[in-house]
């Protein structure tokens, strides 16, 4: 018995559909000129179509691993999908190519700024994809199937468009941090502090996991550039070297961000350390001013006989007089010397 026959004994449905599958969150039927048709999850899912099948499981779901192991795909391409390794890579074989892709975690109120995993693994007639957490970029794109913003006329053309709507994520990101430099940059020139200092730390912290999330998918891509062989089905073909030039494009503008970030960074500190140099300097101003004083009152507290003015009976005002001359005399040597100026 084949394993599509088996799936479907299992399902209780004939040899020629996958029945109701177990884990899917959402399915599309490609057909030969492009159009997609979506699939109702809860309904049985043919398997004889004019063009190509996009499977979409939730991992977490058992069931639905279980259903991957029985489906018509390699072994290492379902040990991919069952497995937890969050490393990036693609590998292309004779007849399929499966990988693992960091995409943006989306949540209620848009995109998050966690990183979850895609697994995929596809044939001539199927794309496979799950995750464990909902994706922004892979429910990007199955809005624009639904919305009939692009024909995919193959298998291939399918991870090309997730992985543009990945960079397309990326680059509104980017543009966000770069406002956000311009705006802290701006504050720094005024020299106001208007900006939460806070900001900055988190624009250097996105920029930073931008990078390892962007060096991770230019390698696989290069790798698959260097890696693709003629033998491949045309409908695994997808622009590897397109992508990775736009990666690499973005790349250099994170890292340019984040270069951009660490002087801004060391501008601050700067600043801040200025701004604590003169707050030193006031209060050793004041200390030095405050010490005669002190040193008086230290010698008239003393409890010893022969003090001076114990029986004057202006001896207080002598006193007050002997304070003020003595921080009088201390600020007008201090402003002699050039310690600081009086305007």
């Amino acid at each position: 018995m084949s394993t599509q026959a088996a799936i479907s004994e299992r399902a209780g449905t004939d040899a020629g559909s996958y029945g109701i599958i177990p884990g899917l969150l959402w399915g599309f039927r490609i057909h030969a000129d492009g159009t997609a048709d979506p699939l109702a999850a809860e309904q049985p899912i043919s398997n004889r179509h004019d063009g190509w099948l996009w499977l979409h499981f939730d991992l977490s779901n058992l069931r639905a691993i279980e259903w991957i192991r029985q489906a018509d795909l390699s072994p290492a391409a379902i040990a991919n999908m069952a497995s937890r390794d969050r490393h990036q890579e693609i590998h292309a074989e004779a007849a399929s190519i499966y990988g693992v892709l960091a995409d943006h975690v989306r949540r209620i109120d848009g995109v998050g700024e966690e990183l979850a995993h895609l697994r995929f693994a596809m044939t001539e007639r199927l794309l496979v994809s799950g995750r464990h957490h909902a994706l922004a970029a892979v429910e990007a794109a199955r809005g624009t199937l639904q919305g009939g913003g692009r024909r995919l006329t193959h298998v291939g053309a399918l991870l090309e468009l997730i992985v543009e709507h990945v960079a397309d994520a990326i680059d509104r990101v980017a543009d966000d941090l770069a406002s956000d430099l311009d705006h802290i940059e701006d504050c720094l020139a005024r020299r106001v502090d208007e900006f939460e200092r806070q900001k900055l730390t988190g624009v250097r912290r996105n920029t930073v996991r931008l990078h390892r999330q962007l060096a991770g998918m230019r390698t696989v891509f290069h790798r698959l550039e260097r890696q693709e062989t003629p033998d491949m089905p045309a409908p695994l073909r997808f622009a590897a070297a397109k992508l990775a030039q736009r990666l690499d494009s973005l790349d250099h503008d994170i890292l340019e961000m984040r270069e951009r970030g660490h002087r801004l960074q060391e501008e601050v500190s700067a600043l801040v350390a200025e701004e604590t140099n003169r707050h030193l300097y006031v209060l050793s101003i004041l200390t030095t001013l405050f010490l005669p004083p002190t040193l008086v009152t230290g010698i008239f507290g003393m409890n010893t006989k022969g003090l001076p003015l114990t029986d004057v009976e202006t001896g207080f005002l002598w006193a007050m007089g002997l304070l003020l001359a003595s921080s009088l005399a201390v600020f007008l040597i201090m402003r002699r010397i050039g310690v600081f100026r009086v305007k």
